[in-house]
């Protein structure tokens, strides 16, 4: 039987028993699940010589191409998935910072020496360096390629000598050079998307700087501190923000705004050691910031929202990361040799597509996305909103008050046991407090009860109490009353019993001495008297 296609045919909304959850849709992110796809493998694993950095070559590139800087070569990897390419030798010394050019035709490489090389990347014979720049007598640890502009001439150079040099590649000559471009080492540094005359360095000094170089060697045209050793430097796809990392944080700062501190990041408990941009190859194409520390921990960061999105976990150390222009190879080097790879499965990025193919039928029907849930008075979340907020600046902060802690006599006399009160005073052995109990106990009129009802062992702790305080100055009179009040009522027990009298004799001997030494006091009080008073004349 045919199907009466003369009626309008409308989609039925879903039982609604059949959804997922609003709990686990806010718990499945777009940014979570995105990332949570890449599936990690380990690409090279061999001696223990740190990764130092990883790049990838630019999406105008004939093919996606990595270059790994591992020990005394530049480790190229091609390919879906990433195979080895080839491997370029820097003249038996440590080689840093690879860089491609805008075209990813060259690969520039610096040494431990100081000496910058630059290398063919599109042809798999060539071996031979084309050009060899010689200005630095440490480690270049930063090589960088204009980014914008199409710039194929210069690139800019900088290393642990502090030097900063702007170079003309084809005549291998510097334009122009900064001998002191910082105090300390220049351990990072990032060209700007926006102009091609712009870069930026980080150093050991604490210090980031801008630099123009239409200027030439007259200064920075910008400066501020990230307040800890910078490792990494990195604009972002504006070229308005630029982000820094040193220490365990990632900060963001305005450079068209003069440096102004935009946000900072704490996500790392170590070092972080590197900053990368990853394209979200989805229908969003939104970029995150990469970063990479010594905790072994790969940071997702969306600096549009400026909050935390993923974090991806290594078992060692890391200490370069990058992400291919396409967004779906993920690579972290490690300090101890190796490359992890992540992947992202095909069948999630072709879901999509056929996810986009399926929406475009008769009937065309998306799942509504579920709505975030209104806090109201009867949830018991509504009470616990704003407790895991940290304060900003500026923010009135109002501290909790500290709970305070009840003395035990104190519970005992908010429940009208006085006996066990004063016995739980006197063995703390704390005049203060045994003197305060004893007061509390005259003013309910309980005193001469509790001590009627003391033990022997108890009346004996009252005893070498008062031996030990009666005779201090400022308890002296309330506590030999309380001495005379315990001899007329507990007399015939404390007689009958040697440990009393032994404590009694005790208190005896401490009140003569006590006795004596107040009429020597008032002996010389009668001596020097006279003396006061003729002095006073």
């Amino acid at each position: 039987m045919a199907a009466d296609t003369s009626k309008p045919f409308f989609p039925t909304a879903p039982n609604q028993a059949l959804l997922p959850s609003r709990g686990a849709a806010a718990r499945a992110s777009l940014d979570g699940s995105y990332w949570r796809a890449f599936r990690s493998s380990e690409l090279v694993s061999g001696a223990d010589f740190p990764v130092t950095d990883l790049t990838f070559a630019p999406a105008a590139a004939a093919s996606p191409t990595l270059a790994a800087a591992w020990s005394t070569s530049l480790h190229l990897f091609s390919g879906d998935p990433l195979q080895p390419l080839r491997r370029i030798s820097v003249a038996g010394d440590l080689a840093f910072s690879p860089s491609f050019r805008c075209d990813g035709a060259l690969l520039a490489a610096g040494d431990k020496r100081g000496v910058v090389r630059v290398f063919r990347a599109d042809k798999p014979a060539a071996g031979a360096a084309l050009r060899t720049l010689r200005a630095h007598a440490a480690e270049t640890r930063v090589v960088r390629y204009p980014v914008a502009g199409g710039d194929k001439l210069h690139l800019f150079t900088a290393g642990d000598d502090a030097l900063l040099t702007y170079w003309d590649v084809p005549s291998e000559t510097p334009v122009f050079s900064v001998p002191a471009a910082h105090r300390d080492y220049i351990r990072g540094g990032a060209a700007s998307p926006a102009d091609h005359n712009l870069f930026s360095t980080g150093s050991y000094d604490r210090s980031v700087k801008l630099w123009d170089a239409r200027t030439g060697n007259t200064g920075p045209s910008l400066s501020f501190s990230h307040g800890e050793l910078v490792e990494s430097v990195l604009f972002l796809p504006s070229g308005g923000l630029l982000a820094t990392a040193g220490g365990n944080v990632v900060k963001i700062w305005d450079v068209i705004g003069g440096g102004r501190l935009v946000h900072s990041v704490e996500s790392h408990v170590k070092t972080v050691m590197a900053l990368a941009l990853g394209k979200m190859a989805n229908a969003t194409g939104e970029t995150r910031l990469l970063s990479a520390g010594i905790d072994g921990y790969v940071k997702i960061f969306d600096f549009g929202k400026l909050k935390m999105t993923h974090s991806l976990r290594h078992p060692q150390p890391l200490l370069s990361v990058a992400c291919s222009p396409c967004g779906t190879v993920l690579v972290a080097g490690s300090a101890k040799g190796k490359i992890y790879m992540g992947k992202r499965k095909k069948k999630a990025v072709d879901g999509e597509d056929e996810g986009k193919k399926a929406g475009s039928g008769e009937i065309d029907w998306v799942s509504p996305k579920p709505e975030k849930p209104v806090l109201r008075p009867n949830y018991y979340r509504y009470f616990l909103r704003g407790q895991n907020e940290k304060a900003k600046e500026g923010d009135f902060v109002i501290e909790k008050p500290k709970k305070v802690k009840v003395a035990e006599h104190d519970k005992l006399l908010r429940k009208f046991r006085h006996k066990d009160a004063l016995v739980s005073a006197l063995v703390k052995n704390n005049p203060r407090s045994a003197v305060a109990v004893m007061e509390e106990l005259v003013a309910r009129r309980k005193l001469v009860r509790c001590i009627w009802n003391l033990d022997t062992e108890e009346l004996g702790l009252l005893l070498e109490f008062l031996r030990r305080n009666a005779t201090l100055p400022r308890y002296a009179r309330f506590l030999l009353g309380v001495a005379n009040k315990v001899l007329e009522m507990r007399e015939e027990d404390i007689r009958s019993d040697e440990k009393l009298r032994m404590h009694i004799r005790n208190l005896k001997r401490m009140v003569g001495e006590e006795i004596q030494i107040q009429h020597t006091l008032q002996g010389i009080q009668g001596m020097i008297s006279p003396m006061l008073a003729l002095a006073t004349r």
